[in-house]
């Protein structure tokens, strides 16, 4: 893959560190590996699986994601850069072994600079045929020597994260009676469902995959409401746990929560979204501050003496402290909860000791 002179326009615009292109025609990988930062350590990020309409889209993704990665170590406390890659593709028509093996020594090749991990499109057996060609790779199975799904982790992350949202609006960490709405019951989305319901939270819930809501909403005693419908409802959190960019222009109006706090990347369409819920009335807890228990975990994998569950949790736990520092320093410096995530971040990368 020979970049052009418009892409490479495109990589110095996102101020990467290194962007690493590559094309095998034998196997047909098409492969873009972004390291944005390693100011704080070798750069780790997913590998995300996807079929892109061209390369400049496949780039700016990278770009974008590899940066979201160098802030969210910084902020979480991990001694790691930000980095991220992306296969051009759908993988359940063009995914090999071979394809895979093919990108794993792109990975190598990088020396470890940049650690990979599952993403979008990308599964833990993935990660585990990786590991066989490089140990840049993180998130494999625990047989294979790694720490296995980070959902989990996420997940109660983003639990902690909201006994942050609690003492903050409500001078209480404890959830008992606040009512959640969760857009999206993936791996994380239900597991957070049960973390909070365990806590004696009321819940609704909604997921594109109606069996899906359902068959949780039995379980845990929570009520259903259509995907298009969950934002508009009264509820105390509303938790975004699908796809990004659903706070926005046309949504915020409609809110009728007292804040905002899930595990969906990018969930502001826009860093004006930062300012209309602050304008609303709407708490925002930032979400790659919110959705770091996984990366976090997977860090643990990394220590001298390796992974330990019990001691990645306690760290993963932290992400409450993080939210509340990031309020406090929203509230001190008068700007939004995303403003100060950022500022933090970056206060970080430019003094990492």
């Amino acid at each position: 893959m020979q970049p052009s002179f418009d892409l490479l326009d495109v990589v110095a615009a996102h101020g990467a560190e290194q962007v690493a292109f590559a094309a095998d025609d034998e196997t047909g990988l098409r492969a873009l590996v972004a390291i944005h930062s390693t100011v704080l350590g070798p750069s780790l990020g997913g590998t995300r699986f996807y079929p892109f309409t061209s390369e400049r889209e496949a780039l700016v993704d990278v770009l974008r994601l590899a940066k979201g990665m160098a802030y969210k170590h910084a902020v979480c406390g991990n001694d790691l850069g930000g980095g991220k890659a992306v296969i051009i593709g759908d993988p359940r028509t063009v995914r090999t072994d071979e394809l895979i093996l093919a990108y794993a020594r792109l990975v190598d090749r990088l020396g470890g600079r940049y650690l990979t991990a599952e993403d979008v499109g990308t599964t833990q057996a993935d990660m585990d045929l990786i590991r066989t060609v490089t140990p840049y790779v993180t998130g494999a199975s625990e047989a294979a020597g790694g720490s296995g799904d980070p959902s989990p982790a996420t997940a109660w992350g983003v639990f902690h994260a909201m006994k942050a949202v609690g003492e903050r609006l409500w001078g209480d960490a404890s959830l008992e009676g606040r009512h959640v709405a969760i857009a999206g019951v993936g791996k994380v989305g239900s597991a957070l469902a049960r973390h909070l319901a365990a806590a004696g939270c009321e819940l609704t819930v909604a997921d594109v995959r109606a069996e899906a809501a359902n068959t949780l909403a039995a379980e845990l005693g929570a009520r259903t409401v259509d995907p298009d419908a969950l934002h508009g409802v009264e509820c105390d959190i509303v938790s975004p746990c699908a796809l990004g960019a659903t706070i926005n222009e046309r949504s915020i109006p409609g809110l009728r929560c007292a804040a905002v706090c899930g595990c969906a990347n990018n969930q502001l369409a826009t860093d004006l979204d930062g300012e209309r819920l602050a304008a609303a009335g709407v708490l925002y807890a930032p979400d790659y501050v919110v959705n770091a228990g996984g990366v976090i975990n997977i860090a643990d994998e990394l220590r001298p003496d390796g992974y330990h569950r019990d001691r990645a949790w306690e760290r993963v736990a932290t992400i409450h402290d993080t939210v509340r520092r990031i309020f406090a320093t929203a509230d001190e410096q008068g700007i939004t909860p995303a403003a100060a995530a950022d500022h933090l971040a970056e206060q970080r990368l430019r003094q990492p000791s």
